[in-house]
């Protein structure tokens, strides 16, 4: 299983420098995991940038994949990997669902660098 965070999505549906990394996981949808949180963030990002027609289209793509709730599990698993990692919320519960799923984590968010299980590609600045 594969799981891109939401800044490979945003890469990928703005067709930024690095969107052909993140194109392979995100378009091979039956090892697709996307976590709640991502459509969150993806759909508020998607759109402020653009509009809520552009954001929905977003979203669609994104539930085209496999839909990972926010557990008791991997809510507690989050707390325990924020306080040992120093990871923000959003990024523990991504990392944790990966882990619960024994999915790669696919990011260009410098947070996951060197964490284990994560395919991390360095963000290029314009």
């Amino acid at each position: 299983m594969n799981l891109v965070d939401t800044s490979g999505w945003l890469e990928y549906f703005f067709d930024e420098a690095n969107s052909g990394y993140f194109s392979s996981p995100i378009e091979e949808t039956d090892a697709l995991l996307v976590p709640v949180i991502c459509l969150y963030e993806v759909f508020k990002k998607v759109n402020a940038v653009a509009d809520e027609a552009r954001a929905l289209q977003a979203v669609a793509q994104m539930k085209q994949g496999l839909i990972a709730d926010i557990t008791e599990d991997v809510a507690l698993s989050a707390a325990l990997i924020s306080l040992k990692h120093k990871l923000p919320m959003a990024d523990s519960l991504i990392y944790a669902t990966a882990r619960a799923h024994g999915a790669i984590l696919w990011t260009q968010d410098d947070h996951f660098r060197n964490l284990p299980g994560v395919n991390y590609k360095k963000a290029k600045t314009g």
